[in-house]
């Protein structure tokens, strides 16, 4: 990054669903989270391609550190709702639920995400289910529905679905055997 290089400047160049400089972007967030205010701001971008590639880098900031989002948790859940391009979307799907939400934030988001499950885009319903399956974390509740959500995406869903939902049961699964085997030794797994 050149020292007057905005975060902007930096994911403009290149078609909307072009990589660009994403990945220099989250290195540079990482090594300097307070640049993380520049790439929340590009989500509302009147770019397309700034806006994909800024969900896309957001995404990859919040794998490992998710709390450096959690002050624009109220945001990013009003962009949720708002908008309508589809790589925005599905980043969106796969972040939020790693934020800290509570039970009627994830059931707003779930609603949310299950009508994504009508998208033309296979990979947003794809990341739209994953995202339902994630925000079970939050809200156990949801689980029994996810489940049958999964089974039936992963019977008739796009290939895609179909291949991330039997992932996603065969985790489910993995964890259900984990706690059933669960002793008062082995209480810290």
């Amino acid at each position: 990054m050149r020292t007057t290089e905005t975060i902007r400047q930096m994911l403009a160049p290149g078609k909307c669903l072009d990589a660009g400089r994403v990945w220099e972007v989250v290195e540079l967030i990482e090594g300097r989270p307070g640049k993380l205010a520049q790439l929340i701001e590009c989500l509302w971008d009147d770019n397309p391609a700034v806006a994909s590639r800024a969900a896309d880098a957001l995404e990859r900031v919040t794998r490992d550190r998710p709390q450096q989002a959690q002050c624009w948790k109220h945001a990013l859940l009003g962009l949720l709702t708002e908008t309508t391009e589809k790589k925005v979307r599905w980043n969106l799907a796969l972040t939020i639920p790693r934020l800290e939400l509570t039970v009627p934030e994830c059931r707003r988001t779930a609603q949310v995400l299950n009508t994504w499950l009508d998208d033309p885009s296979s990979i947003v319903k794809t990341a739209a289910l994953h995202g339902m399956a994630d925000l079970t974390r939050h809200d156990p509740e949801s689980l029994p529905d996810v489940l049958d959500l999964l089974r039936v995406a992963g019977r008739s869903g796009t290939p895609a679905m179909r291949a991330r939902s039997r992932i996603l049961l065969k985790a489910f699964e993995c964890q259900k055997r984990k706690r059933q085997n669960r002793t008062s030794v082995h209480m810290f797994d």
